[in-house]
Order: structure tokens, then C-alpha cells, then sequence
């Protein structure tokens, strides 16, 4: 595990951030389920903030349970607790909910170099490989282990945690305070969905702030991860179509 730290742009509380990929077959529930499990299992000292889905490079060299997406989640600890009181908890979790035919692998970190970074914006544009992955987290000193199969979600998650600590990539899967399943959907106030806990309401060909109106949500609210803030991304809806004043675009 790497030392200490904060994260300077989330606050004054130190930041560990935890990745994951490859929890799942076809025939079992997929890795943001996963992703909200580990949210709700993390001990007194540890609070959880947020809950991303990153879209990875989608081809068909890539083994994939669909579309080829890992999460990873945001949590922040009290002064003094470590990351590695974590470890235990969330590889006991990754090893109950391992199913044969995944190949889930987990990578937790406080610091995130730049290399870790870097690994995950690669993930998404090229093929990368698990000993490619497993070097990187060697040699910034970061915690990354399989927990089956073939091992090979130790890239996603891997990738996960850079492009969290990237700050700019990834849609919103599940926030604290969050239910689950949710019944927040369709129609609802910008007011409404900022109580949600999105930071901005912007939209999406202009980027200025959208500070009232209907937006319809769709069936579950997905907002992104940009700047390091939830924001939900929005364009205008159909004239005539409907009470929409603004229709929310699901971005990677």
C-alpha cells in the first residue's frame, strides 16, 4: 500500500480509492452491484462517496461479460485510518461473491501516480495487458490481487482506480444516500436532482449550467464524473414532445 495522503481536490479528508472488474457472468448480477455491496460493507472510519462505471476499450480481443466496463468507488477515511484496514474487508467480499466463470480482481490505493493514471486512460484506447498491469502496481506500490479464474479483472481494476483519480471520466452508478433499487426516475425538478447529491446540472452542447426545469432522467439517474463532481449532462427536450424541459444524456 502506498503512503498516506490526501486528495486535494476532494478536501481535506484522505481519499482511498478502490477498483474492480470482472465479477460477473452472463447469468449473474454484474460488477456495479458488486460496486454497491463493497459501498455498504465498509467499516466504522470509512465513508463512502461515490460509485463510477468506466467504459474500457470495447474489442474482441477483450474477454468481456458486455461492453467491457469496470467500476470503482470513491471512499474517504477518518484521520489516522489507513487503507489497509479495508483490504480485509473488501477481499472477504470479492471472495463471497465470486462466481466460477469470472476472473474478478481488486486494486485499492491512496496515492495514485501518475503511471496508474496513465495505465487507464491506455485501458480505454488500447490492448493492455495482466502482467502489464500487475508491473505497474509493483512499481508504484500498490495493493492489486485476483481472486479467480484467470485473474484478469486485475487490468480493469487496476484501470478503475486511475481513471478515478483522474477525475474526468466515468458514469455515476451509486452515491451515498442512495437506494438501491432506486425509484427516483423519469420527470423530476433540477432542484430535485441536485438533492441527489449532483453538484452541477450542465448542458451538454453549451456546458452552462442549467439552474431550473423538468428533467427527464429516464429510468435511473446516471450522472457523470468530471472535475472531480457529480455532473448530470442534459440537452434540450423535444419541442412539443412532452412536459421535458431537459433530457439527461448517459455519458461514459
Amino acid at each position: 500500500m502506498t503512503a498516506r495522503g490526501h486528495d486535494a481536490a476532494d478536501g481535506a479528508a484522505p481519499a482511498i480509492h478502490v477498483g474492480i472488474d470482472d465479477t460477473d457472468t452472463l447469468e449473474t448480477p454484474g460488477t456495479n452491484q458488486l460496486a454497491r455491496r463493497l459501498a455498504g460493507a465498509l467499516p466504522p472510519g470509512f465513508a463512502f462517496v461515490v460509485a463510477l462505471r468506466h467504459q474500457l476499450l470495447f474489442d474482441r480481443r477483450v474477454p468481456y461479460t458486455s461492453k467491457n466496463g469496470c467500476a470503482s468507488l470513491l471512499v474517504r477515511a477518518d484521520p489516522g485510518r489507513p487503507a489497509d484496514e479495508l483490504l480485509p474487508v473488501l477481499a472477504r467480499e470479492m471472495r463471497d461473491w465470486y462466481v466460477p466463470g469470472s476472473d474478478p480482481g481488486l486494486c485499492v490505493a491512496e496515492r495514485v501516480p501518475e503511471a496508474v493514471r496513465e495505465f487507464g486512460r491506455r485501458a480505454q484506447r488500447e490492448l493492455v495487458t495482466q502482467e502489464e498491469a500487475r508491473a505497474v502496481a509493483r512499481e508504484c506500490g500498490l495493493y492489486l490481487e485476483g481472486f479467480g479464474g484467470t485473474e484478469g479483472g486485475v487490468i480493469g481494476a487496476l484501470a478503475g482506480v486511475g481513471l478515478l483519480a483522474d477525475g474526468d471520466d466515468g458514469r455515476v452508478v451509486h452515491r451515498a444516500g442512495w437506494q438501491w433499487p432506486d425509484d427516483f426516475a423519469g420527470l423530476q425538478p433540477v432542484a430535485a436532482v441536485r438533492a441527489r447529491g449532483v453538484d452541477e446540472v450542465r448542458e451538454a452542447s453549451s456546458g452552462r449550467a442549467v439552474d431550473a426545469g423538468l428533467v427527464d432522467v429516464g429510468k435511473h439517474l446516471r450522472p457523470s464524473w468530471r472535475g472531480r463532481r457529480v455532473v448530470l449532462y442534459v440537452e434540450p427536450g423535444e419541442p412539443g414532445g412532452g412536459r421535458a424541459h431537459w433530457r439527461a444524456l448517459k455519458l461514459p
